[in-house]
């Protein structure tokens, strides 16, 4: 029992152009989705969902954009020297990644855009993120880290890692691909994101019976007039979009 996290899910008006971006960032390919609006980000060597390690990338056409609001959900991406920070910060400036202030700061890390705005770091190494892959965590900003290890603690069959008054973090009980974090950050969500956590079930687990789950510990089901999909639309005690999918 517990719900895997398997792809991030990125709104864009452009998905191909955003696909392709991302694609390249990570060194992974881009796979169109057969109903035309979606591309998949995932390693290379062919499409394989859910990627056994790796929390893939699910860019999805929506008519809007972006607002000027930060995205409360981001990347982080892993290096693995000085070098290779500056390099990577290079590539993806050329690809059309932004500079971006989001009241950093003077920090180690840069604070980019990708094609359409949305927010994400290039850290500078760190030891902890080694062995995760290219993205080294997903961030998602929360008013009370607690409550929300709480709430996703319970939702996934991710370990706690650790949680603080500042930040709590996840990683897969295998100990493979990216952190999930949730920090500590002053403001509140006010707008809906323009990315979000889609998660599993594991194979063999009633779909219906993790979602009623997740209600019973604080979900809300949002109605985004997504009419009739085989997914659920919830959002999780402080108003984070979350998408709970069916097995393949």
């Amino acid at each position: 029992m517990g719900l895997r996290p398997v792809q991030v899910n990125i709104k864009a008006l452009d998905h191909s152009a955003v696909g392709r971006f991302w694609a390249e960032a990570l060194g992974w390919s881009a796979y169109g989705g057969a109903s035309g609006v979606t591309t998949y980000v995932g390693p290379t060597g062919g499409l394989v969902w859910p990627d056994p390690v790796s929390i893939g990338i699910d860019v999805v056409a929506v008519p809007e954009g972006k607002t000027p609001t930060k995205n409360r959900v981001h990347l982080d991406l892993a290096t693995t020297s000085a070098v290779h920070q500056t390099e990577l910060i290079a590539r993806l400036k050329a690809l059309g990644a932004t500079p971006a202030h989001v009241g950093q700061g003077d920090v180690p890390w840069t604070v980019l855009t990708d094609l359409e705005g949305n927010e994400f770091c290039v850290l500078e190494p760190r030891e902890v993120y080694r062995d995760t892959g290219p993205i080294a965590a997903v961030v998602v900003d929360c008013v009370d880290p607690r409550d929300m290890a709480r709430f996703w603690g319970g939702a996934m069959d991710w370990p706690l890692h650790e949680v603080t008054d500042d930040h709590a973090v996840f990683r897969s009980a295998e100990g493979v691909g990216p952190y999930l974090e949730f920090l500590r950050t002053p403001d509140v969500k006010t707008v809906p994101d323009r990315v979000h956590l889609d998660l599993l079930p594991r194979p063999g687990d009633d779909g219906s019976a993790e979602v009623d789950r997740l209600r019973d510990l604080g979900a809300t089901d949002l109605d985004l007039g997504q009419g009739d999909v085989p997914w659920t639309v919830l959002i999780d005690p402080e108003g984070h979009e979350l998408c709970v999918l069916a097995l393949p």
